[in-house]
């Protein structure tokens, strides 16, 4: 006899329930995802007589983001410990055309050190100046870009710098292994690599706790401006593989390579659910923001804007990412 009033004073407890589920869910974490998931079903309905579904374009979607994809997964760490890197790309057409330089006179070895020492050099200049005499970060790293593409075209006189050498183009970006491509290997190590280590271990948690308090992390023992040094001698270290991979995929170093590539990686980390105030931060979420860009990027050539008309598009998602940052 009392069994009906209690299922239905059950239900609409059920119901108040579900709707505080869907009150407290923040969106804002799967922002990226759901972006991600609306615009690849836009253009597969749009462009599906163009091919965008074939496996072919698939791959070289991803091929193509797979440089960004690195240095995105450095700039990660560095927004995440609440400081900016605006000297990646710049960096990596430097150590593109030292690495291509140091190979044609003393081998494939002696050039990959060469270029990984020039993003050290780059990284720990940034490092000092920010950490040591407080400048911000902005405006050391805005000063290094300048610098660093200006030396890389002065050093070659604005000529590309062949590499000649097979192995190491195969390795850092031209070869595949069995059906992959060497990129999608490259970027998925390092997509791993960040993962694991921002989230699992003691570093990964001193560069969330700096971004997101700094003076609290100071207290509780961090040293925040060896933390912060270190975020930027990583980007400049990655800055500078990455620009390998276009040298190996490209078979040459050249100082455009890596134009522009600040912006879509910080980006691709923002649209990632990294707050651009520091504090958080999800490596898997910045390599889904960077395909998304990577897809954006690929459908509208195969719709048929043209260059001017994609970087519209490319401000556009840098504005939407500001806009959509989670605060603190």
């Amino acid at each position: 006899m009392n069994n009906p009033p209690i299922i239905e004073a059950a239900e609409p407890r059920a119901r108040l329930s579900v709707g505080k589920v869907l009150a407290a869910w923040d969106w804002r974490r799967y922002v990226i995802y759901i972006g991600f998931v609306v615009v690849f079903l836009f253009f597969a309905i749009l462009l599906h007589d163009q091919g965008f579904l074939s496996p072919n374009n698939l791959l070289n979607i991803f091929r193509q983001t797979s440089t960004i994809t690195v240095i995105a997964v450095a700039m990660t760490f560095v927004i995440a410990a609440a400081q900016i890197d605006l000297s990646v790309g710049s960096t990596a057409g430097l150590a593109s055309v030292v690495t291509a330089m140091g190979i044609s006179a003393w081998g494939p070895i002696p050039g990959i050190i060469a270029g990984l020492a020039v993003g050290a050099l780059v990284g720990a200049t940034n490092g000092a100046l920010v950490s040591l005499l407080g400048i911000p970060s902005f405006l050391v790293t805005l000063g290094m870009m300048g610098i660093a593409v200006g030396v890389a075209q002065w050093i070659t006189a604005s000529a590309p710098q062949p590499i000649l050498d097979d192995a190491f183009n195969t390795v850092f970006g031209s070869g595949n292994i069995g059906p992959v491509p060497g990129l999608l290997v490259w970027s998925g190590l390092f997509v791993a690599l960040g993962a694991v280590v921002l989230a699992r271990t003691k570093f990964g948690r001193q560069v969330l706790a700096t971004g997101g308090n700094r003076t609290a992390a100071d207290f509780t023992g961090i040293n925040t401006k060896r933390i912060t040094f270190q975020v930027l001698l990583l980007s400049g270290i990655v800055a500078s593989i990455a620009g390998m991979l276009y040298a190996g995929r490209l078979q040459s170093g050249r100082f455009q390579w890596g134009a522009g590539d600040e912006l879509s990686a910080i980006a691709a980390v923002i649209l990632g659910g990294t707050s651009l105030f520091g504090g958080s931060g999800t490596v898997i979420g910045t390599l889904f923001g960077s395909l998304l860009i990577g897809l954006i990027n690929n459908g509208l050539i195969l719709a048929g804007l043209d260059s001017s008309q994609q970087q519209v598009v490319r401000g556009g998602i840098i504005i939407l990412a500001v806009a959509l940052a989670r605060k603190k």
